[in-house]
C-alpha cells in the first residue's frame, strides 16, 4: 500500500511537468506564472488527496510541486501553490491540523527567498537549489514530528514507524524535486534550441533580402545626395534650410543602408589574438561622450587579462552596437547608470564573460522575446539592426548572448566567447 501511494505521488509530481513540456510550444501562456501555480498546486492538491495516512498525519510529495513552482515560476506561482495545499489540508481536517499549517508555512519560506534570483541561474545551478531546498522540508518534518509526538502518548513501535516513514519520503522528495527539475530543464533547453534555429533561419533569410534591397536602393540615393549637394551653395534662406534637412534625412537613410549590409556580412574575416580587456576599455572611452550627453554614468570592472581569438573590429561593432543601446535605454533615468563588467569563467573550454548592466526602463517578458529580431526597436527611431548585428556576430564567433530584464528594474546582456589559451 505505501509503495503504491509512494509511485502514485511520483506521477502526480510529475504530471504538470510533462503537461508543460506539451503545451509549452503550442500554448503561450504555458510559462505564465499563473499558470504555473495552478497545475503544481493541483498535484499538491492531489498528493494530499491521495496520500497515505498512518499515525495521524497525511504522508505524501505535496512539498515537491510547491518548490518547483516557486522555483521556476517565482513568487506569484509558489503562493498560489501554497493557498491550495493550505485550502485542501483544511478541508482534510484531522487531529494535526495545526501541524500541517505550520508545517506548510515554514516549508513554503525556504523556496520564496530563491524565487526571483532562480530565474536568472543556470539550469545545472536552479537543479542544485531544487534539491537542497527539497531538503529543508525533511527538517521541518522531523521538528513537527517531534513536537507531534511530544504532544501525544504513543508507543515505541508507532514512534519508530513514524520516523522511518518521515526518512521514506524525505528521500523520495529529493528524488522527486531532482527528477522534476531535471525534465523541466531538458524541455527549456530544447524549447531554445528550436527558437534560436527558427530564429537564425529567419534572420538568415532576411538578411539576403536586407542586402539585395540595400544595394539597389544606394545607387539612386547616392545620386540624389550629389546633385543636392551641387544645388546647396546656390540656394539661399528658406531653399538652404529644406536642403540641409534633405541631406540630413538622407545621411540616416545610408546609415541604415549601411547597417542593413553590416547585418548580411557578419563573416569573421581578420582573425587575431588580443586582449578583451583593453578593447573593452576603448568601447567605454568612445561612448563616454554620449553617456555625458544623455546624462548617464558609465562604470567599468576588470578581473585581469583575458585573450581572445576571433575578428577584433567585428566584436568592437557588437560592443558599441550593445553598450550605445544600454545608453540609450537609460537617458530618461534620474540617476541612469550604465555598468560593464568582465571576468573568466572556468569550465572545458574556459569563457570570457562580458556584462552589460542599466537601470533603465527595462523590458517585459514579451518585447525580450522580440530581441534581435529585425524592425523591433524600444527607442522611438530606430530598427533593431544594432541589436540584430550584435546577435549575429557574438553567434559567429560561437559565443552566447542572454539578455535579462524587468519592467523598471533595467536590462541586463551577458556575453559569453571562448578564451584563447596560450601556450
Amino acid at each position: 500500500m505505501l509503495l503504491e501511494k509512494l509511485f502514485l505521488s511520483i506521477l502526480i509530481v510529475l504530471a504538470p511537468v510533462l503537461a508543460y513540456t506539451a503545451f509549452s510550444e503550442r500554448w503561450r501562456h504555458a510559462q505564465k506564472p499563473y499558470v504555473i501555480g495552478l497545475l503544481h498546486g493541483t498535484a499538491s492538491s492531489l498528493c494530499l488527496l491521495c496520500s497515505f495516512y498512518a499515525s495521524g498525519l497525511y504522508w505524501d510529495l505535496r512539498y515537491v510541486p510547491m518548490i518547483i513552482s516557486t522555483i521556476y515560476g517565482g513568487p506569484v506561482a509558489g503562493f498560489i501553490n501554497y493557498l491550495m495545499i493550505m485550502g485542501t489540508r483544511t478541508y482534510l481536517g484531522g487531529d494535526a491540523l495545526l501541524f500541517g499549517f505550520v508545517s506548510i508555512t515554514l516549508t513554503f519560506i525556504g523556496p520564496i527567498l530563491f524565487a526571483r534570483k532562480a530565474k536568472h541561474w543556470s539550469g545545472p545551478a536552479r537543479i542544485k537549489a531544487a534539491v537542497l531546498i527539497s531538503c529543508y522540508p525533511n527538517m521541518i518534518m522531523l521538528l513537527i514530528l517531534i513536537s507531534y509526538s511530544l504532544t501525544r502518548s504513543s508507543s515505541a513501535e508507532s514512534t519508530f514507524n513514524v520516523y522511518t516513514g518521515a526518512v521514506l519520503f524525505g528521500m523520495m522528495q529529493i528524488f522527486g524535486t531532482w527528477l522534476a527539475s531535471m525534465l523541466l530543464e531538458f524541455t527549456y533547453e530544447r524549447t531554445k534550441m528550436i527558437s534560436d534555429i527558427q530564429r537564425a533561419e529567419k534572420l538568415k533569410t532576411m538578411g539576403e533580402l536586407a542586402a539585395s534591397i540595400a544595394h539597389e536602393v544606394r545607387n539612386p540615393l547616392t545620386v540624389v545626395q550629389g546633385f543636392l549637394q551641387l544645388m546647396r551653395p546656390h540656394q539661399t534662406g528658406k531653399n538652404q534650410q529644406y536642403l540641409h534637412i534633405a541631406l540630413t534625412e538622407l545621411a540616416r537613410a545610408e546609415t541604415i543602408i549601411s547597417d542593413y549590409l553590416s547585418f548580411s556580412k557578419t563573416k569573421l574575416t581578420r582573425l587575431e589574438v588580443f586582449e578583451i580587456t583593453n578593447l573593452l576599455h576603448n568601447v567605454v572611452l568612445l561612448l563616454s561622450p554620449l553617456a555625458t550627453k544623455h546624462n548617464v554614468t558609465m562604470k567599468y570592472n576588470e578581473d585581469g587579462p583575458m585573450y581572445l581569438y576571433t575578428d577584433r573590429g567585428q566584436l568592437q561593432q557588437a560592443l558599441v552596437n550593445i553598450i550605445k543601446n544600454a545608453i540609450e535605454a537609460t537617458n530618461a533615468m534620474k540617476h541612469g547608470e550604465v555598468s560593464v563588467y568582465s571576468t573568466i569563467i572556468e569550465g572545458t573550454p574556459p569563457m570570457a564573460q562580458i556584462m552589460i548592466k542599466d537601470n533603465g526602463r527595462g523590458m517585459t517578458p514579451e518585447q525580450l522575446t522580440r530581441i534581435g529580431t529585425l524592425f523591433f526597436s524600444m527607442k522611438d527611431v530606430g530598427t533593431g539592426l544594432g541589436t540584430a548585428v550584435a546577435i549575429r556576430i557574438i553567434e559567429e564567433m560561437n559565443g552566447r548572448i542572454t539578455y535579462t530584464s524587468e519592467p523598471g528594474a533595467g536590462t541586463m546582456v551577458m556575453l559569453l566567447l571562448p578564451l584563447h589559451t596560450k601556450n
